[in-house]
């Protein structure tokens, strides 16, 4: 899962990198783990063995040139070998690069459009149902310039052989914003008329909801888009009022959003459905954005922002620094936050916040469309500890792959 470092000479002279396994240590990087762990790690992340997903992942998140562990775990050691030394105990001298530190300051080079090209090599290549994920990879391909691609992939659906909206979901009408971007790009009116027919779905249905934050990303975005491109008042209205039900469900006291009335937990995704949706909504309705729109949106991204770790991550459960560090709602966040510097609707203050979210995100995506620690799908939990123990993807995730399209084509 490590780009080669074949025909690297020391890119951007990487900064050697000791990573403790153990307590913490004044002024290093540690890992916190104790006890006998086995390398590589068994079980599902972070549900099973969770300290020693915490290091084996923690080590290839931060690529150090050295692990220093006091345990002399054998397994790690061996594990490791080829990639990072690991040492009992920090050497006095220099440490040089390791083939993990080389490999991470070569992807740490690449322009937004290089990691686009990157992804878009692997995502978006076909569209099984007009849902989100699949849709919004193939959105990034068409910012990549792949337009008449992506038009022969959703051909069945607007040639009448398939039905877009046929067994619909939520998620489906999020999905349904590629016909929007077709719709600007060709004006096609089989594409409009896709799009009419999902905000009027979505109207009706309440974007189904199912109760959980995800539904202002599901439903407002495509309403706002009915109404930009068919200028009636009607779908923008209704987008403020499914914002507005869905904030009387999920908007804690706090301003960040519990994923469902189920348990008050803050999600991470949670978090970044409402800002990556609220986001888009704000685009469709151009120079006249609605003002409760606009003041929900400027007051997530104020209690998001405090949140983001030192790596530049926003974590599973959002603000819970002891939930894994997740790499979709970073995406989504970065993306939403770049969206909104760019259209002033807040300050250039955020752009080291998203310089930083671009860097974790680049940090976590291997040329291969390998990404590290993507929540899998998920449902209303029933309590806190549920969200902690969803299962962190470390692979070529079609979820993260299309949110990793959606950052680096909006930068």
């Amino acid at each position: 899962m490590l780009a080669s470092a074949a025909g690297v000479s020391s890119p951007a002279a990487p900064k050697p990198l000791i990573l403790h396994i153990g307590p913490p240590i004044k002024g290093a990087r540690s890992i916190d783990a104790r006890g006998a762990l086995t390398f590589p790690p068994q079980g599902v992340a972070y549900r099973d063995n969770a300290d020693a997903h915490r290091v084996w992942r923690g080590i290839h998140a931060l690529a150090p040139s050295l692990v220093v562990d006091p345990s002399g775990n054998d397994s790690l050691a061996k594990a490791l070998q080829g990639k990072v030394p690991v040492a009992r105990q920090a050497p006095k001298g220099a440490v040089k690069p390791s083939l993990i530190a080389l490999a991470r300051a070569a992807n740490m080079q690449r322009k937004p459009k290089q990691l686009a090209e990157q992804m878009a090599k692997v995502f978006g290549h076909d569209l099984p149902t007009v849902t989100y994920i699949p849709a919004f990879a193939c959105m990034g391909r068409v910012r990549l310039g792949a337009l008449s691609d992506v038009e022969r992939i959703v051909a069945p659906y607007v040639n009448g052989a398939q039905d877009s909206l046929a067994k619909a979901s939520s998620s489906h009408f999020s999905g349904h914003l590629i016909f929007a971007q077709l719709y600007e790009q060709t004006r096609n009116p089989t594409y409009l008329a896709r799009v009419k027919a999902a905000a009027d779905m979505a109207i009706a249905t309440k974007a189904m909801n199912n109760e959980m934050s995800d539904g202002v990303f599901m439903g407002c975005p495509i309403m706002a888009q009915a109404g930009k491109l068919t200028g009636e008042p009607k779908y923008f209205a209704a987008s403020v009022d499914h914002l507005k039900f869905m904030q009387n469900l999920c908007l804690r006291k706090d301003g960040i959003y519990r994923h469902s009335p189920l348990d008050d937990a803050a999600w991470g995704r949670g978090n970044a459905f409402p800002a990556l949706g609220m986001a888009l909504t704000l685009e469709a309705m151009g120079s006249s954005p609605d003002p409760h729109v606009l003041k929900s949106f400027r007051e997530l991204m104020a209690a998001l922002r405090p949140l983001q770790d030192e790596d530049g991550l926003w974590h599973q459960v959002i603000d819970k620094p002891a939930s894994y560090a997740e790499y979709s709602c970073t995406a989504m966040i970065g993306a939403s936050m770049h969206i909104a510097i760019r259209n002033k609707w807040i300050d250039r203050s955020y752009d080291r916040t998203v310089d930083r979210a671009w860097a974790a995100i680049l940090a976590r995506s291997e040329p291969d469309g390998t990404l590290l620690d993507v929540c899998e799908s998920t449902g209303k939990q029933k309590s806190e500890t549920d969200y902690f123990h969803r299962a962190a993807v470390w692979g070529k995730d079609p979820r993260g792959g299309a949110m990793a399209l959606l950052i680096s084509t909006t930068r």
